[in-house]
């Protein structure tokens, strides 16, 4: 009988792949009772807070055959992978890991749990022109912010899309959305301009698309913007708005009214450089990405400094940053954040959370969408 010709290919190279490996064993007998450790934060003897979890480049990093994770160990390549052009902001709905990419306008959507990698939003009706802010409601329905259409596109959990909310007509320069868990108010971050009066916070009702309310207006006092980046929900339905040209996170009730304000321009833990996007868990702290200090610092709902998490490097590695952009913390505290430049989402899991448990590790018990075939990147 005539074994196929890729069964012939593996059997040939079988005995190569094992003779490699005890070469290498060979070679750094040092290496093979080696402990694995962890990369916590803090580090100790601080009690741990997070550990680094993984790295997300591509496809590969959720979806391999057979045929590709026998040409990645051979030769160091992910084959058929699609990567990361330009990642901006990410959000998760129980395991399923939604990613913005300006460059490719798309929406690129890992799912470890299911081992399924597909795309959102290259099709008409629902086609991205330039995709940057993201959230999810508790059914896990998209939420995008279309930079170019001006307008945020709604889609459900599989990509289908459901509706778009507002035009040029409402916004000068949106950045960001965010949506309340009902899925009922949509808050769309206007950044304005250097030539525009218009940076504020504008309302939507999330299914009917009537427009409700608008919070803050340009200048520096309280309740006021420059060039708000994000905003982000807490405990208690408190707002939290990114305002990144005046340097600091501002606290608003759930009508909008200004409570206070935390931060400042500077150098040191708790102020900031260049503050991007906000995030909040389930105690309502408050995670802020400061894309000059490449890092993420974490206060308590009232603006106190907990910790920071990162640093700024010029050589990638886990907690290592260029240029973040992006971060969300899921049901289960792990904290995602992007990197523009290594072109990566790390993970981050929280100390009280075990290895292996929550969505990202088992899922929903839902299936996932079939996946798109990765093409190669040229």
């Amino acid at each position: 009988m005539t074994m196929p010709r890729d069964s012939v290919a593996r059997a040939l190279l079988l005995p190569l792949i094992c003779a490699s490996l005890l070469f290498g064993c060979a070679e750094m007998p040092e290496q093979k009772d080696a402990p694995k450790v962890a990369l916590v934060f803090p580090p100790p003897p601080d009690e741990p807070r997070f550990y680094f979890e993984q790295s997300i480049y591509g496809s590969h990093n959720v979806v391999q055959s057979e045929d590709s994770a026998l040409k990645t160990m051979l030769t160091g390549e992910a084959a058929g992978s699609e990567g990361l052009a330009k990642p901006y902001a990410v959000a998760v709905h129980k395991g399923r890991i939604f990613v913005s990419d300006s460059a490719e306008t798309t929406i690129k959507v890992f799912d470890p749990p299911a081992k399924k990698f597909f795309k959102i939003g290259e099709e008409e009706p629902g086609a991205l022109r330039k995709p940057l802010g993201l959230d999810v409601d508790g059914a896990g329905n998209l939420y995008v912010a279309d930079a170019s259409a001006k307008a945020v596109l709604i889609y459900d959990r599989d990509g289908r899309f459901l509706r778009r909310i507002g035009s040029s007509k409402w916004f000068d320069r949106l950045t960001s959305v965010t949506v309340d868990t009902a899925g009922a108010r949509i808050y769309v971050t206007d950044i304005g301009g250097v030539d525009s009066q218009n940076h504020r916070i504008r309302v939507f009702d999330a299914v009917k698309g009537d427009h409700l309310m608008d919070i803050g207006k340009r200048g520096g006092g309280g309740g006021e913007f420059n060039l708000p980046r994000d905003m982000a929900i807490g405990k208690d339905g408190r707002l939290y708005v990114a305002d990144g040209g005046n340097f600091r996170v501002q606290i608003f009730d759930k009508d909008g009214k200004f409570l206070k304000s935390f931060g400042k321009v500077g150098k040191t833990p708790g102020t900031f450089a260049r503050p991007k996007e906000v995030a909040t868990d389930a105690e309502g702290n408050v995670y802020v990405v400061d894309t000059a200090f490449g890092n993420f610092q974490i206060f308590s709902p009232e603006g106190d400094l907990l910790m920071f998490v990162g640093d700024r490097s010029e050589r990638d590695g886990p907690g290592k940053y260029m240029l973040p952009s992006g971060i969300f913390v899921d049901e289960d505290g792990r904290v995602y954040m992007v990197d523009q430049w290594f072109r990566k989402i790390d993970v981050f899991r929280p100390a009280q959370l075990p290895a292996g448990e929550g969505f990202l590790a088992k899922g929903t018990g839902e299936p996932a969408p079939k996946a798109t075939e990765p093409a190669a990147k040229k």
